[in-house]
């Protein structure tokens, strides 16, 4: 009975994982050319570049055009707080977190008119919000409110909105209500691009519905994070019945 041989290209993944995780090859360090590496383990580049598609996967190592392909660089983690829908204070005050900003209306389309119950064409206003730690993406939100409830003077001077987008928080009036689904899948083509993530790695969804006391949704946001740079953390209040405690 013969043993199938494991492909080459796995055993120089398993090396190269056991010398960043044992800290021989350090965060942000560039690897060795295509060529070299593949002249050291003795294998084509296409083997050699297999090996390193397996670490890309993994998140071990990016390549950046251009330059080649380095030990990626282990962001900090972000903490987002369900039922409020922010960052919590510690991640939204860090001087390295940057978050670009973008304003722009658009009509609603089939999706947006389901999570805003709006007809579809409806004028909404679209905060698109990616947030940046050096060269890693830490999340992306596009948070939708309907044109209507956005004050004329917050487009005309979008700074106090914007302070706001940044922790990813609710923008309008506080809701009544928050209703939150959240899900890990991969991501779409737009995401791993605005995201800077490889499509094989998973995403934390979250789609957030905010509704006022009149039933009326005041604001639809969907939260993307890479999976492996974020914690969300939900804590429910239970109210206990004081007629039940005194009987």
């Amino acid at each position: 009975m013969t043993r199938s041989v494991p492909p080459r290209h796995h055993d120089i993944a398993d090396d190269l994982r056991q010398q960043i995780t044992t800290g021989h090859m350090k965060s942000g360090e560039r690897l060795p050319s295509e060529a070299h590496l593949a002249d050291r383990y003795k294998v084509s580049t296409v083997t050699l570049r297999s090996a390193l598609a397996v670490l890309q996967g993994e998140g071990l190592v990016e390549k950046i055009h251009g330059k080649g392909n380095f030990v990626r660089r282990r962001p900090r983690k972000i903490v987002y707080v369900g039922g409020w829908g922010t960052l919590d204070p510690w991640t939204a005050a860090e001087a390295a977190l940057r978050v670009t900003v973008r304003t722009t209306t658009v009509p609603a389309d089939s999706h947006l008119t389901t999570l805003l119950k709006v007809p579809t064409g409806s004028p909404l206003v679209e905060f698109f919000c990616v947030s940046h730690e050096e060269d890693s993406s830490r999340g992306l939100a596009r948070i939708y409110i309907p044109r209507d409830l956005v004050p004329a003077e917050a487009l005309d001077d979008e700074a106090s909105w914007q302070q706001t987008a940044l922790r990813l928080a609710v923008l309008g009036s506080p809701p009544a209500t928050l209703h939150e689904t959240v899900c890990a899948r991969p991501p779409t083509a737009d995401e791993a691009s605005a995201l800077r993530t490889g499509s094989s790695a998973a995403v934390l969804a979250i789609t957030r519905v905010a509704t006022d006391t009149t039933g009326r949704v005041v604001e639809a946001a969907l939260l993307t994070f890479p999976g492996d740079r974020v914690d969300a953390v939900f804590t429910t209040h239970y109210v206990t019945d004081e007629r039940q405690t005194q009987g």
